[in-house]
C-alpha cells in the first residue's frame, strides 16, 4: 500500500480504506422566521442578565470596600490605644 501522508504517524483504518473526502456538514435554513424571533428574545434575556450581574458585582465591590474599611478603622483604633 502506498502511503499518501508524509507525516511520521500511521494513518487510521478509515484513511486507509476511504479515498473520498469527508462531506461538508449541511446547514439548515429557517423557513418561517421563528429562529430569529427566539434569538431576539434570548438576546434580550442576555442583556437583562448582564445588567443584573453588573449591578450585583458593583454591590459586592461596594460591600467589600465598606467591610475592609471597617476592619481598617477598628485596627487603627486598637493600635492607637496602646
Amino acid at each position: 500500500m502506498a502511503e499518501t501522508n508524509s507525516s511520521s504517524y500511521e494513518t487510521s483504518w478509515a484513511d486507509q480504506w476511504d479515498s473520498n473526502p469527508d462531506p461538508a456538514p449541511e446547514t439548515k435554513k429557517s423557513g418561517n422566521g421563528t429562529t430569529s424571533k427566539y434569538g431576539k428574545k434570548v438576546g434580550e434575556g442576555f442583556e437583562k442578565t448582564k445588567a443584573v450581574a453588573s449591578t450585583g458585582a458593583r454591590k459586592v465591590k461596594e460591600g467589600t470596600f465598606a467591610g475592609l474599611q471597617w476592619i481598617k478603622d477598628k485596627y487603627h483604633k486598637t493600635t492607637q490605644k496602646r
